[in-house]
């Protein structure tokens, strides 16, 4: 056990299913699924806010939408409750073996997992280093301090190493996520602070 400083979650290495034809987003959501269907967590993936413009009603069975567009910037993948806390958070892969580019999320994603975060809830990022087989729940907090103290256009490996938690991977469920909120939220209620104050 090493937390909170070098979160990893186990000194034993993670259960590696590789070639499962799954990525991240497929992954989270059997996860979430296994956790709805054992009453563990209620965490749904958001749907996409469209406007349909065109649609063709050949008939009733057969109607297609010829034309739609995206109405709003979507905000996060993910979000629900667990244990009585709102929980928000986003999924990401990359092929980098170093980093994590922060082109990978857009800059009105960080500003509202920092906004979750100061109303009290739980948010962060699940980011897979896909080459790695390594998968990591970094705390918007962390993001946050990074960006605030750095020019640098992508995150380091060894900072969402040293600052993030180290998921199990699993069969079932696949992304073992909600071991780690429960560490989270047991460390804020044991000080009986809340999410703004860094957990050490």
């Amino acid at each position: 056990m090493n937390y909170p400083n070098k979160k990893v979650v186990s000194n034993s290495k993670p259960i590696i299913y590789s070639n499962r034809g799954m990525n991240l987003e497929d992954d989270i959501n059997i996860t979430n699924k296994y956790y709805l269907e054992n009453d563990i967590a209620i965490i749904y993936k958001k749907p996409t806010p469209i406007k349909v413009v065109k649609v063709d009603y050949n008939n009733r069975i057969n109607t297609k939408i010829k034309e739609a567009y995206y109405e709003i910037p979507s905000t996060t993948d993910y979000n629900g409750i667990y244990k009585g806390k709102y929980i928000d958070f986003d999924a990401k892969e990359t092929r980098s073996k170093t980093s994590f580019p922060l082109s990978n999320i857009h800059a009105h994603q960080i500003r509202h997992l920092i906004s979750v975060e100061r109303h009290g809830g739980i948010s962060f990022l699940i980011i897979s280093f896909v080459v790695l087989n390594e998968v990591y729940l970094l705390e918007t907090r962390y993001i946050k301090e990074f960006i605030d103290n750095n020019e640098r256009k992508s995150i380091p490996y060894e900072y969402i190493k040293t600052h993030g938690y180290l998921l199990r991977q699993n069969y079932y469920p696949r992304i073992e996520y909600i071991e780690i909120l429960d560490n989270i939220i047991n460390k804020y209620n044991k000080k009986g602070g809340s999410n703004n104050e860094k957990v050490n």
